[in-house]
């Protein structure tokens, strides 16, 4: 009965009810130190300036949601998965806590319509929104505690939107793929990656040319130096289904051959 009247009257009264309606209506709870999540919506973007001359965002939540949802996630393998190795958990749980994984989520929420930001440009936006989910579970593990944040994530938000299924079928580690595929077939194998100089200091953007048997293969873009390489071992096969199957193997040697008689 407290906990309808305390919903009840947070929703509907004070400044903050706005607050209050958006993390209830997206994480089922009514949180006890509402800064806690205001802080979480801020991207370092939208920093606010003390009269120190220091900054807040939620750069320091999402550092520490990011640990959160990581241990939640090896928890639930763990348990879902008893039969398998330690690889095939690691990789699972990458998989899901990427910020491709957790970008999806913050959007299917609803978090994507409170972030506070000032970034502009596609890459700079690219990753907000997941980086934001994360603050907002270091908000709730500092405010509910461990418990509450483990059964809200496990329960309510994998349960309604992550697909186990989906995530096995996925491949999102292109270049780890392409570096077994090369040392398979001993080609050697080299990224080159650097700053995209077309990008601002402040949200710099990286490319990355990868190179088989000295030849370049694919390019790609990213927010960082690890994206733009995963975009560019992905663009290599440029298969549909995102593996490197037999087909696909096929169209990597046939574009090598291609290659090798232009540089001849």
């Amino acid at each position: 009965m407290f906990t309808f009247i305390k919903r009840y009257l947070r929703r509907n009264y004070g400044p903050d009810k706005n607050f209050f309606v958006a993390i209830d209506d997206m994480f089922g709870i009514i949180p006890h130190n509402i800064e806690l999540y205001k802080l979480a919506l801020i991207h370092k973007s939208a920093s606010v300036e003390l009269e120190d001359g220091s900054h807040i965002n939620n750069e320091r939540l999402e550092f520490l949601g990011d640990a959160v949802i990581e241990s939640i996630t090896s928890d639930y393998l763990f348990i879902e998965f008893p039969d398998r190795d330690e690889g095939f958990m690691t990789q699972l749980r990458s998989k899901i806590v990427s910020r491709q994984s957790l970008n999806r989520i913050a959007s299917e929420i609803g978090l994507d319509r409170h972030v506070i930001s000032h970034a502009v440009g596609n890459m700079s936006q690219k990753h907000i929104y997941g980086d934001a989910f994360e603050a907002m579970m270091g908000a709730i593990y500092l405010d509910q505690g461990y418990d509450v944040a483990n059964r809200l994530l496990i329960n309510d938000i994998y349960g309604r939107y992550l697909s186990i299924d989906d995530v096995l079928c996925s491949e999102t580690d292109f270049k780890s793929r392409l570096i077994e595929w090369c040392q398979k077939n001993h080609y050697s194998i080299e990224f080159r990656t650097e700053q995209d100089h077309s990008t601002s200091s402040a949200h710099p953007g990286f490319v990355s040319t990868v190179y088989v048997d000295g030849i370049a293969v694919g390019y790609g873009l990213g927010d960082s130096k690890k994206a733009a390489e995963q975009s560019a071992a992905r663009s290599v096969s440029q298969s549909q289904t995102n593996t490197l199957d037999d087909e696909s193997s096929a169209r990597i040697l046939d574009k090598l051959d291609r290659m090798a008689v232009r540089e001849s």
